[in-house]
C-alpha cells in the first residue's frame, strides 16, 4: 500500500538529521518537508493558515494556540532546548546594576510577548531574582503569532520604524530581551550567564523545552497510527544524533551540539528526552509560567496538550 504523504516543516538539526535526509522514516506515512529559513514564520503560518500537515512548533506558541482552540495538537518530540539567562541584555549607561532594577523600567521584547525565549527569561528574571513582572513595562518590536491574544496591561508595541537596538541604545528602553544585540555598551543583565545556566540545571533541573512538533488534528483523527509512527520515527533520528554526542564523532560541532555534550556531562542522560513523563516537570514549569505572566486563562492538564497515540511513549 502507497505511503501516505504529508506536507511537513522542520529545521535540520542535528537530532532530525535522519529524519530529513531518509535515513529514517515512518512506516506508514512520507514526510514532504518544505524548507521555511525563517522558522518562526513557519510557525505563524501554521497558527493561522493551518498550511502545514506536521510542523515544528515553539512550545508556547502551540500552549497558546491550544488555548484558543487551534485545531493541531502536539507530539511531545521536544527539539529544541536551551537555556535563556543570556537572552537578557540591558544598557550598561543606565543605572541599572541589578535584574530587580528594571523593575518601573521599560524592557523591549523581540517579537511577540508570547515568544518562548521572552517566557522563560521573564520567569527566570522572576524565580532566581525576584523581579516583580506586573511592575515591568515590556516593550514588543513585533506582533503575536496567535492574532486572537490580547496582552495584558503592561504590554504595549515599539514605536514604528525603530529597532529594539536602536531603542536600547537611545535609552528608549533599559534592557531587551530575546534579541542579539551587539554593542560596547550592552551586556548580559543576568552576570556569567551560561554559568549561572548550568548552575539552574545542576541544582534545580531547570533544563526549557523550546520547541515541539505539531499535528493536524483531522489526521490524527483519520489516522489512528499516525502519532506513534511519528514519534517513533523522530525517536530513532534523535537516538542517532545522541550516540554521536556520545562518542565525541561529530565533526565541527555547533554551539548547540556543545550545549547538550555540557548538559549530558552535567545530568549523565540524554540531553533530549522525549516523551510526556521525562518531562512532565519542565512543561508544568513552562504553564505555571505562562499562567502567572497572561499568556493562557485557563491552565491544561499536561497529557490533555498531547495526541493520545503519543501519550504512553517515551524515548
Amino acid at each position: 500500500m502507497a505511503k501516505v504523504h504529508l506536507s511537513a516543516v522542520s529545521r535540520t538539526q542535528g537530532n532530525n538529521q535522519a529524519v530529513k535526509d531518509g535515513t529514517v522514516a515512518p512506516q506508514g506515512f512520507e514526510l514532504d518537508f518544505t524548507e521555511v529559513p525563517v522558522l518562526v514564520h513557519a510557525f505563524r503560518r501554521m497558527v493561522r493558515e493551518l498550511e502545514f500537515d506536521v510542523c515544528e512548533m515553539a512550545i508556547t506558541t502551540y500552549i497558546c494556540a491550544k488555548d484558543h482552540g487551534k485545531p493541531f495538537t502536539a507530539l511531545p518530540i521536544f527539539l529544541v532546548r536551551g537555556f535563556h539567562h543570556d537572552a537578557i541584555v540591558y544598557n550598561t549607561k543606565s543605572d541599572i546594576r541589578s535584574p530587580k532594577d528594571i523593575e518601573g523600567r521599560r524592557v523591549g521584547v523581540n517579537r511577540g510577548y508570547t515568544v518562548t525565549t521572552g517566557v522563560w527569561a521573564r520567569g527566570i528574571l522572576e524565580e532566581e531574582y525576584g523581579v516583580d513582572l506586573k511592575k515591568v513595562t515590556w516593550v514588543l518590536s513585533g506582533d503575536e503569532h496567535v492574532a486572537e491574544y490580547k496582552e495584558p496591561s503592561n504590554v504595549i508595541s515599539l514605536d514604528p520604524g525603530k529597532t529594539l537596538e536602536e531603542a536600547l541604545i537611545s535609552g528608549d528602553v533599559d534592557a531587551v530581551v530575546g534579541a542579539e544585540i551587539e554593542h560596547p555598551d550592552v551586556a548580559p543583565l543576568i552576570p556569567n550567564p551560561k554559568e549561572r545556566a548550568y548552575e539552574a540545571l545542576r541544582n534545580h533541573g531547570l533544563y526549557p523545552i523550546n520547541h515541539l512538533i505539531v499535528v493536524k488534528d483531522e489526521l490524527l483523527s483519520k489516522y489512528p497510527d499516525l502519532a506513534a509512527d511519528l514519534f517513533n520515527t523522530f525517536a530513532r533520528s534523535k537516538a542517532l544524533y545522541v550516540e554521536k554526542l556520545r562518542e565525541g564523532s561529530i565533526e565541527n560541532p555547533t554551539a548547540t551540539d556543545k550545549m547538550y555534550m555540557k548538559v549530558m556531562e552535567i545530568t549523565g542522560s540524554d540531553p533530549l528526552p522525549y516523551g510526556i513523563e521525562k518531562n512532565r516537570a519542565m512543561i508544568e514549569k513552562l504553564i505555571d509560567h505562562a499562567m502567572s505572566q497572561s499568556i493562557i486563562e485557563r491552565r491544561p492538564d499536561v497529557d490533555s496538550l498531547f495526541a493520545k497515540g503519543a501519550r504512553s511513549l517515551n524515548a
